[in-house]
């Protein structure tokens, strides 16, 4: 029995890992569509396009997986809160995105665990050890290695990638606080059709619908790659511990690179690639830590 029981947690341990691995590929084909329909069709319209069939796939999966039930929340303002954060990030990635290539932003938002260090340390007054401090260091050498004075994008252009960075670290502080007070589908549910009522709003201002075949897909692209992705994210968790899936989390780094290269022909350089295997390792590194530290 005991050696049965270890095979079904090797099993489900590579079930996680393999879950991972295909959110991230999703969450690529996400910002492939987003720096499509994010270059063509006005701003707050992208993103509305993405949240309604977002919503619609992530609503009637949790319905029939749990029924009505699956609505029920204790606390409404800490779902609106997380549903705005989630909004700005989304809208600062589709800014960032129509100035730099899918691997180079994808390499900058990766930053996002070696900032919560800096928060944990700065704001929270949590201690920091030494060798946190070092991947810290180290990862923010990599970024300046991939945006150095030379590379195919002009410096200004990266305001936004890092607005979207302190953006996406509030909503990951934020999500960190609740973590295992509300459902986790139940939060994405509501994340999901709070954006697209905030986005909703603004129609009357910003309604286009898009008028080729390539934007209805980057349309579709954004909707079921970021249901699909955060979904499988879910599963992920359900079959294996954080501590082991999360360093697979940078595999969306790679995969970025795959749909830069497919899809807009982008190819980085040398130099590029160095920086972002320094952000992946130092930030799947600082997970790590962070994982075995709550253990």
């Amino acid at each position: 029995m005991p050696q049965h029981s270890a095979s079904l947690a090797h099993r489900h341990t590579l079930t996680g890992i393999a879950f991972t691995v295909l959110a991230c590929a999703c969450f690529s084909v996400l910002d492939t569509g987003s720096k499509y329909a994010g270059a063509l069709l006005p701003l707050l319209m992208a993103l509305w396009l993405r949240y309604v069939l977002q919503s619609a796939l992530t609503v009637g999966f949790g319905v029939a997986r749990h029924g009505l039930d699956i609505f029920r929340t204790q606390r409404p303002g800490f779902q609106c809160l997380r549903a705005v954060l989630f909004c700005l990030s989304n809208a600062l990635a589709m800014l960032s995105l129509r100035y730099l290539p899918l691997a180079e932003f994808t390499a900058v938002v990766a930053l996002t665990p070696l900032a919560l260090t800096l928060v944990a340390a700065l704001w929270l007054r949590q201690r920091v050890s030494p060798l946190r401090w070092v991947l810290v260091g180290l990862g923010f050498a990599g970024t300046l290695v991939i945006i150095r004075p030379g590379a195919n994008f002009s410096g200004w252009a990266l305001f936004w990638p890092v607005l979207q960075l302190a953006a996406n670290t509030a909503y990951q502080v934020l999500s960190s606080r609740m973590a295992g007070k509300e459902r986790p589908l139940t939060t994405q549910i509501y994340t999901s059709l709070l954006a697209l009522a905030l986005t909703c709003a603004t129609l009357p201002w910003t309604w286009q619908l898009p008028d080729t075949a390539a934007l209805w897909l980057a349309g579709i692209a954004m909707g079921v790659g970021s249901a699909v992705g955060h979904l499988m994210l879910l599963k992920a968790y359900e079959k294996a511990q954080p501590a082991t899936i999360t360093p697979f989390l940078y595999s969306q780094i790679p995969c970025a690179l795959l749909a830069g290269w497919l899809v807009y022909g982008h190819i980085p350089d040398q130099w590029a690639v160095i920086g972002m295997a320094m952000v992946a390792a130092c930030g799947a590194a600082s997970a790590w830590l962070s994982m075995r530290e709550l253990r």
